[in-house]
């Protein structure tokens, strides 16, 4: 490769900054506006006229989406309410106990973990396909009763490609199904605009989400510092079942693209690509690797491996994207959800990929690699309406073990393990509210006269 092409290639793996057009940066890696009204609008914008929607006219009536958007607004900001109240009473503990801080947090954390399942099971249930490849084998399960159960263990790395704002959503709720739970260990790398939405960003903030402002001078000083965190030992409660002085659970959640897919960012990817000499995929963006060379390097001998999903939804016409289709409203008001979420797993030993601190070509090389089998799984998706996948993969409890009957696919829907467990988000501030009561009346009685 000519030295021209090795400087494209490293171009290509830096995250893009806060640059414009003609003062020296790529086209293709200009930053998409990030602000508050285009992250709300890309959640919540109208989609299309129903009668071009893909799924039909929506389920429910304009009376019933108005009560619904009502009963969402309802639960979801009571909730987090509760949620930030309770993070807020935990927070003096960190001048205290680091450990009890951080088990406190977690516990939040979780709280919010049972709220993005909750809302997901009662305003846009859908199924959900789960498969794998052989890598997986022994580590997606299906229990009797339907829920899902993952065997990722309790520190691993998770990279995925981006097609919604809402698929973190469903990768957390991931982090759920895992053996054991781990919803209060997740951690997400995000776009620094996601840290003023309302409601989400003070919380993430709380919980140690590494927040990323595409300036790479900056953001290599914030994620050191976190994930400098994310390797310290700890001994408090909910500090995994290693036992005390071990690692914490952690689940770190990475979006080598940087954003969701788009008209407007699968332009921009296609325009760098041919400036590049890079050839292009066909259903995603061009990934970045520095960020996630990072992360690896900086969690050395700390993490033994990278999950790979490939995420795609059920329902997009070719041409479209699934941003403009699903959006908020259509999806949890509308009633009208993906007729599936696809998941497809992979599994790589950490100890075989080339994070060698001085050549990023050959990660980025190896990520570029992994993005073109996420394209052509994608593809053959669109074909087929399943990911290929391998019956080794996955195991069903009661179902045919056979190889000529076994299927490759888990179908599970989004849902807590117990109806009730959602009452927990609010224990909490409850129990505080209640003993400031009982503290207030004896106060009353003995100094009230």
């Amino acid at each position: 490769m000519s030295q021209a092409g090795v400087q494209q290639r490293k171009s290509a793996s830096q995250p893009s900054t806060n640059g414009t057009k003609g003062k020296g940066k790529p086209p293709g890696l200009e930053r998409v506006p990030s602000n508050f009204e285009t992250e709300w609008n890309a959640w919540v914008g109208p989609g299309p006229p129903a009668d071009e929607h893909p799924l039909g006219a929506p389920k429910h009536g304009k009376v019933m989406q108005t009560l619904r958007t009502l009963a969402f607004a309802v639960y979801f900001l009571a909730s987090c309410l509760f949620i930030h109240g309770a993070q807020l009473v935990g927070a003096p503990l960190y001048f205290v106990n680091k450990d009890w801080f951080y088990a406190w947090m977690a516990l939040t954390k979780q709280y919010f973990g049972l709220l993005v399942t909750t809302m997901t099971q009662w305003w846009s249930p859908t199924t959900i396909r789960i498969s794998g490849d052989k890598s997986m084998a022994g580590l997606i399960k299906q229990n009797a009763d339907g829920t899902l159960r993952m065997e990722f263990g309790e520190r691993v790395v998770l990279m995925a490609n981006h097609q919604l704002y809402t698929d973190w959503l469903y990768l957390w709720w991931t982090s759920y199904t895992n053996n054991p739970p781990m919803h209060g260990h997740i951690y997400i790398i995000l776009k620094e605009s996601l840290k003023y939405v309302p409601a989400i960003g003070p919380a993430m903030m709380f919980y140690g989400f590494i927040f990323m402002a595409r300036k790479w001078a900056k953001d290599q000083l914030r994620m050191r510092y976190r994930l400098q965190k994310l390797s310290t030992r700890h001994s408090g409660p909910l500090s995994g079942t290693a036992g005390a002085g071990q690692l914490d659970p952690m689940w770190l959640l990475i979006f080598p693209e940087g954003t969701n897919l788009s008209a407007n960012t699968r332009h921009q990817s296609a325009t760098y690509s041919a400036k590049a000499g890079i050839p292009d995929v066909r259903h995603q963006l061009l990934p970045r690797s520095t960020g996630l060379q990072f992360c690896l390097q900086e969690l050395h001998g700390t993490v033994d491996y990278l999950y790979d999903c490939t995420i795609a939804y059920e329902g997009i016409p070719p041409g479209q994207y699934g941003q403009d289709i699903f959006t908020l409203r259509s999806v949890y008001f509308q009633g009208r959800p993906p007729k599936s979420v696809n998941m497809h797993w992979r599994r790589f030993p950490i100890a075989s990929l080339p994070l060698n601190v001085d050549d990023h070509d050959a990660m980025y090389d190896w990520v570029m690699q992994r993005w073109r089998e996420k394209d052509d799984l994608i593809e053959a998706f669109l074909k087929d309406g399943k990911f290929p996948a391998d019956t080794e993969a996955v195991h069903i409890e009661g179902g045919p073990q056979e190889k000529e009957w076994k299927t490759a696919y888990i179908n599970t829907e989004v849902k807590p393990r117990f109806s009730w467990e959602f009452l927990q988000m609010f224990a909490p501030v409850t129990a505080v509210a209640l003993v400031g009561r009982i503290l207030v009346q004896v106060f009353d009685l003995v100094f009230g006269k």
